[in-house]
């Protein structure tokens, strides 16, 4: 099922010349954004890492990462014992892995289904144009969109791939009107809701 949005209306047809569709038919791939437009935007945060180096994983240390995503509140001797090392040595890595930001934080897995959302929708996002301005202003609004549980940066057909949580149409119909309709710099919409989550994550 897929719903088509210019500017800031719900449709199933394209929109007449008049409107600000400014999406033109490209067969080849569209950066995200060239230059000091993209850096600008979304590399900031990037660029400050970049100065420092890399944190040195080995196969151990990526024994352990992945068993804690499986295993978020396993103890220390239990990730000891699950890649071969005594609680102490696998409590070293851990908070090396940590202070060096390979590990990021813990959280829990929620079953959003139980929370009322059980609804995923997948919306692609184009902007009227890529320049350094108007991704930040789209990225400051849309973290303020609490449904939207994550956004990327796309390469390609679409600037972004936004996925929501939500309790069904009418629900959806709400986050459109209220928040996504009010998204800064966009000019096309384009909705899809997942029948069936077939795999959310790995574990």
């Amino acid at each position: 099922m897929q719903i088509v949005c210019y500017n800031g209306k719900m449709g199933t047809k394209r929109a007449s010349n008049s409107g600000i569709e400014h999406k033109t038919t490209d067969t080849g791939i569209r950066p995200p954004a060239s230059g000091a437009a993209a850096q600008g935007a979304v590399g900031q945060s990037a660029a400050a890492n970049s100065n420092s180096a890399a944190p040195n994983i080995d196969e151990l240390d990526t024994s352990i990462v992945r068993h804690l995503e499986r295993h978020g509140r396993a103890t220390n001797y239990e990730v000891g014992e699950a890649v071969g090392l005594s609680a102490s040595a696998a409590s070293r890595r851990i908070q090396a892995l940590e202070a060096s930001g390979a590990i990021r934080g813990y959280r829990a897995v929620v079953d959003e289904r139980l929370l009322g959302k059980p609804m995923t929708v997948y919306i692609r996002i184009t902007l009227e144009r890529q320049s350094a301005q108007v991704l930040a202003a789209f990225e400051t609004a849309v973290r303020r969109c609490h449904d939207i549980v994550s956004c990327h940066l796309m390469a390609g057909q679409y600037d972004y791939m936004l996925v929501a949580r939500v309790a069904g149409i009418d629900d959806y119909n709400r986050l459109h009107q209220n928040e996504l309709s009010r998204l800064p710099g966009v000019t096309r919409l384009e909705t899809s809701f997942a029948l069936r989550d077939v795999m959310v994550g790995k574990g």
